[in-house]
Parts: structure tokens; C-alpha cells; sequence
């Protein structure tokens, strides 16, 4: 039996994640402001201000996306000692991952509600555990 990763645990590896995430929005802002000289006043306008923050958040949906795919977990998760676990202890199969994705989505929409709901699950599952049917562990040494 894995036990779910405390939410301070996650909370670390989303920082880091955050972190990664940040210096990919910054250089998509940098290429987008390359040779523009009033970058400022540009950014104040709500429709320009909508569409990068829509941009910031296909980043991060792309960034959770890609590592999911590619390698199970993404840079925070394993610099924090995570790994992803299926409800039944298992290496989650492709069609969990992608729900889990999915479940990102839904996570973050609603003003990150199913994030924090790890805050009040009797077992701290967010609702992209729950879509999923996955979560996060402690990795073991064996």
C-alpha cells in the first residue's frame, strides 16, 4: 500500500515546477516583446493581457502534458522524491496519464478548486487524483 504524498510534499514539487514554468513564460513574453518598444502600455490593454495569460496557462498545461507523457512525472515531482501511483499501486497506464492531464485542467480552472481540495479530502486526493485514479508518493528506497 502507497501512502498519498502530504500536501506540503506537493506543494514543494509544484514550486519547483512553478519555478520552470515561470523562466518558459518569460522567454514566451521576450520572444512576443522582441522588437516591440511600448511592451508596457500593450500589456495593459485587457485583450492582450487575456490572451497571454491564456498563453501562461498552455504553457504550464503543455509543461504537466509533455513530462506526464514522456516520463511519468515531471521535474518537480522528481526533484521532491515523487512518483505517480495508480489507486491500485501501480504505474499508471497511458489513458490514466492523460486524464490526469485533463484533470490538471479542471484542477486549475475553476481558481485552482481542485487543487485545494487536497485541503479537505479525508486521504488529500486534488480532483485530478480523483479523474485520474492516480497519485503522488514518496518514492521508497529499496
Amino acid at each position: 500500500e502507497h501512502e498519498v504524498a502530504s500536501v506540503s510534499h506537493r506543494t514543494f514539487a509544484a514550486l519547483y515546477d512553478i519555478a520552470y514554468i515561470g523562466l518558459l513564460v518569460l522567454t514566451f513574453l521576450g520572444i512576443l516583446s522582441w522588437g516591440c518598444d511600448d511592451l508596457l502600455p500593450a500589456l495593459m490593454d485587457p485583450v492582450v493581457a487575456a490572451v497571454l495569460t491564456a498563453g501562461a496557462v498552455l504553457i504550464a498545461l503543455l509543461y504537466h502534458a509533455v513530462f506526464l507523457s514522456v516520463r511519468g512525472r515531471t521535474p518537480g515531482m522528481e526533484f521532491a522524491g515523487l512518483r505517480l501511483v495508480d489507486f491500485d499501486g501501480r504505474r499508471p497506464s497511458h489513458d490514466q496519464l492523460a486524464m490526469r492531464i485533463f484533470g490538471n485542467f479542471v484542477s486549475v480552472l475553476p481558481a485552482g478548486v481542485g487543487l485545494l481540495w487536497a485541503l479537505v479530502d479525508e486521504e488529500n486526493l486534488t480532483w485530478q487524483d480523483h479523474i485520474s485514479h492516480t497519485f503522488p508518493t514518496p518514492v521508497t528506497k529499496e
